[in-house]
């Protein structure tokens, strides 16, 4: 479709909705909906065209994998809080750590079982450190902060096995289609890893803090006074009433992990010649969802040998399926959304009117926007959704690097998730903790707005050099 003014128009109603509403979805539905207005703009014929949108997505053969992976996953969680693997996990963890510097060490190392949802990294790590809180010795403030600088951050730069990789990569799917971009899509996914220079700075400042940097206070006080707390009450995943098995939580979790990659690399082996060109030329996503499906199966086994009522079982499937249907739904509007816009003509729009912009400037302030947007809205899937597009079309008319610019996408994104009172990290780990969301975000703010700093600087350098 020829360029036109109009295309923007859905992305102008998606940016300031979800900052006054502080939701992304009202956002994205009310900008699908005035974009298929646009496109079919008769009374029934735009609401047709908006149903024809998200169905249409829906029926993509990638998309339907995102979607039934993404519930599964979220179903093989709620099925291993149900049985006490995360409550298991936190007690034996918490009986065998007696120093700060264990306790840290143990919040750093168990990302490499719990790295499959920030939220999961939370209520398996967080009611550790909270019940630790006397030895760790430092303000539970800091405490948030270190715990989730092995969330998020670390999340978004793990290409396997986590609720993460499939929606990133259907989005970077989704942008480069529109513009006729035949690469695929998980490849541009791992070649953006390195480029996410906002992960990489906020865990160094992390691990600054956790190792080098000394409290004023030796304990919490006041509004932060948890110590004396019983952690069992910080979330439901930890609950008294709960059993008490680890290995419900480490056998689910370490078969998906073992299987995604054995066959991730059978699906590529035939088409390579090496054991690492298996990996690029596999279906990566196919193998994810095949993995996670074995996975759940093995569990349900594991867990009826452990004479756990099959009712329980399934409502805790499906209820852990049920709580990731907000980000499913997100997810359908913003494929709908990309269509729409595409057909309205937005990248040959883009390409005429943003040629004015140096293209060492380019990467760098697609950060800057990206966070902003990010960190009034809360949401960094939200945040990818609505600016990927954006960002592949000006990237290919400025002839930046794709792998740059889809990074830096992605980096905006994690600087909300961080730093917003707003987003759900923020919120789960002030819960967790008692704290107060306004001052621990506010706490955070300052690291967040240095880290932003100097990443952003680093897209500048990184630009000019390559």
């Amino acid at each position: 479709m020829e360029s036109s003014w109009v295309s923007i128009i859905p992305f102008l109603v998606v940016i300031p909705v979800a900052i006054i509403t502080k939701q992304v979805l009202p956002g994205l539905l009310l900008g699908l909906l005035v974009g298929s207005y646009l496109h079919a703009p008769s009374l029934v014929g735009g609401m047709h065209a908006m149903v024809h949108y998200i169905v249409k997505a829906l029926i993509d053969k990638s998309n339907i994998e995102i979607v039934v992976f993404l519930y599964m996953f979220s179903g093989l969680i709620g099925m291993i809080k149900t049985t006490g693997g995360i409550k298991g996990f936190v007690e034996t963890a918490a009986e065998r750590i007696n120093t700060r510097r264990e306790a840290i060490i143990l919040t750093y190392v168990s990302t490499i079982g719990t790295f499959s949802a920030p939220t999961f990294r939370f209520v398996t790590i967080a009611p550790i450190m909270r019940a630790l809180l006397k030895e760790v010795k430092m303000t539970t403030k800091e405490l948030g902060f270190i715990i989730e600088t092995t969330a998020t951050p670390i999340i978004v730069l793990i290409p396997v096995a986590t609720a993460f990789v499939g929606y990133m990569v259907s989005i970077i799917q989704m942008a480069t289609q529109n513009q006729g971009i035949t690469s695929d899509p998980y490849t541009l996914f791992l070649k953006s890893i390195p480029y996410n220079f906002f992960a990489f700075v906020i865990i160094l400042l992390g691990v600054y803090l956790s190792f080098f940097h000394h409290s004023s206070s030796n304990a919490p006080t006041g509004e932060e006074n948890v110590e004396d707390d019983d952690w069992h009450n910080c979330h439901p995943s930890v609950s008294k009433d709960l059993p008490s098995k680890p290995w419900n939580l480490l056998i689910p979790l370490m078969l998906v992990i073992v299987l995604t990659l054995v066959l991730t690399w059978w699906s590529g082996h035939q088409k390579a010649n090496s054991f690492l060109q298996s990996f690029i030329q596999a279906d990566v996503l196919e193998a994810m969802v095949v993995s996670l499906m074995f996975t759940v199966l093995v569990t349900i086994i594991l867990f009826i040998v452990q004479k756990f009522p099959l009712q329980d079982i399934m409502n805790s499937f499906v209820s852990g399926g049920n709580d990731l249907m907000s980000v499913i739904v997100l997810l359908s509007v913003v494929w709908g959304l990309s269509s729409v816009a595409d057909d309205l003509g937005f990248s040959s729009f883009v390409t005429a009117h943003t040629n004015w912009i140096p293209a060492m400037f380019v990467t760098p302030l697609m950060f800057v926007f990206g966070a902003a947007i990010s960190y009034f809205i809360g949401s960094a899937w939200g945040t990818w959704g609505i600016l990927m597009p954006l960002g592949i079309s000006i990237a290919t008319h400025a002839g930046v690097s794709l792998p740059l610019i889809i990074g830096a996408v992605f980096a905006s994104g994690s600087f909300g998730a961080f730093a917003s009172p707003l987003s759900d990290d923020t919120n789960t780990i002030a819960k967790i903790l008692n704290l107060s969301v306004i001052d621990y975000a506010r706490y955070k703010l300052k690291p967040a707005l240095i880290a932003a700093g100097i990443t952003t600087v680093l897209y500048g350098i990184t630009t000019f050099f390559f």
